[in-house]
């Protein structure tokens, strides 16, 4: 049985959108992200709305190869397609753009899109490990507070930067909650449901509402899993899918998963666990900025190297949610996702003794037979 809340997500991202035009209406602001590493405590300090621009839908892409190259990463064409199309609603009512330089093909991307809105990009360092990573993070977190500040015409204070870190720890930890109804055995919602409650709220821009949505979603899927429901079979083979963002639109590899008798439980990617692992420290004797630094820096991103935290991640989602096999999904011509791919299977295959399948595609419905075929190998390999 579906649970009935879903319904209400199913709408989420065009009830979002009304909500986002009475906001400029009344002439509140919005700020369009792209990236996790984007601090959305800064943007909500500032007085502002954050909202998630990430392109995730096939469509815009052939406008955005008329500017790109058309061997890039589809989320990056996507993203850009949205951009110059002018058919999401969320980057035309965003007033400023914050970015992040994760890889090449979206740092030289945000080149061409800082000419149609105002944009500012954070230089990510590439290492964690690095000696001065953390001291450099903490001062693109003051150069981001500064813009905004600049932009808006407004103080940021450090009681507002701390109100705003709890309110997110908050969204953190009831999404988290959301990700854990699936540890038990059968799970209680579909890996696509789970996909498509996580991504469209991320377009929620009041965040208390949205808060509230995800507690009633867990009470009620709670309610069903007491009943022993379940969509899947109690021997459906149990998949941690990691890898890539994945968002409403290009979610073909976890239907075909499901659509051929596995249950999608685990979603180490950024668009689904990852970057809701750790929080923001709330000790008040700590320096706000640096707190905020420490946690975004840590987000396990392949852009990192070396990129142990992901290692680490995906064997305690493992565990945790007692899978059966791994998938890895890398977009075309994402090439830190598919050069780490070679490290996340020895340490799948070889520490963690699980089945592992990786697949490189893209948005298009093009390959999605030869993949079918690829899953069901797969799963019958995890069944033996």
């Amino acid at each position: 049985m579906r649970p009935e809340t879903m319904k209400v997500f199913d709408d989420l991202r065009n009830l979002n959108v009304l909500t986002v035009q009475d906001a400029k209406q009344k002439g509140e602001k919005v700020v369009g992200c792209y990236c996790t590493y984007s601090p959305q405590e800064l943007i909500l300090a500032a007085g502002a709305h954050s909202v998630t621009l990430c392109g995730t839908r096939q469509e815009p892409v052939a406008a955005a190869e008329r500017d790109l190259p058309r061997n890039l990463c589809p989320l990056i064409k996507s993203s850009y397609g949205f951009a110059v199309t002018g058919k999401c609603p969320y980057f035309e009512a965003a007033d400023l753009l914050v970015a992040e330089t994760t890889c090449d093909g979206k740092k030289k991307m945000y080149e061409l899109m800082s000419k149609i809105k105002p944009m500012h990009t954070m230089n990510l360092p590439q290492s964690v490990q690095a000696e001065d990573a953390l001291e450099a993070w903490t001062r693109e977190m003051h150069r981001l507070k500064n813009w905004l500040e600049e932009k808006f015409g407004v103080e940021i204070t450090e009681e507002k930067i701390r109100e705003s870190i709890k309110l997110m720890n908050r969204e953190r930890n009831a999404l988290r909650r959301l990700h854990r109804v699936t540890q038990v055995k059968p799970a209680p919602i579909t890996g696509v449901d789970l996909l498509v409650s996580v991504w469209t709220k991320g377009f929620n821009i009041n965040k208390e509402d949205g808060i509230k949505l995800v507690e009633e979603l867990i009470a009620e899927i709670e309610e069903l899993t007491s009943r022993g429901s379940s969509p899947f079979a109690a021997d459906a083979p149990r998949i941690l899918l990691t890898g890539c963002p994945v968002g409403f639109g290009s979610e073909k590899v976890v239907k075909l998963l499901e659509e051929c008798g596995a249950s999608v439980v685990a979603f180490e990617n950024c668009s689904g666990y990852k970057a809701l692992d750790r929080l923001v420290d709330e000790d008040e004797s700590k320096d706000v900025m640096v707190a905020l630094a420490e946690k975004y820096l840590n987000i396990p991103c392949s852009c990192m190297a070396p990129n142990e935290g992901r290692l680490d991640l995906i064997g305690r989602l493992a565990s945790e949610y007692q899978v059966d096999g791994v998938v890895d999904l890398t977009w075309q011509a994402c090439h830190t996702y598919n050069v780490e791919a070679f490290f996340i299977r020895d340490y799948v295959q070889g520490k963690l003794n699980l089945p592992y399948l990786h697949l490189e595609t893209d948005y298009s419905e093009s390959d999605v037979e030869q993949i079918r075929v690829r899953v069901q190998a797969f799963l019958e390999l995890i069944q033996e």
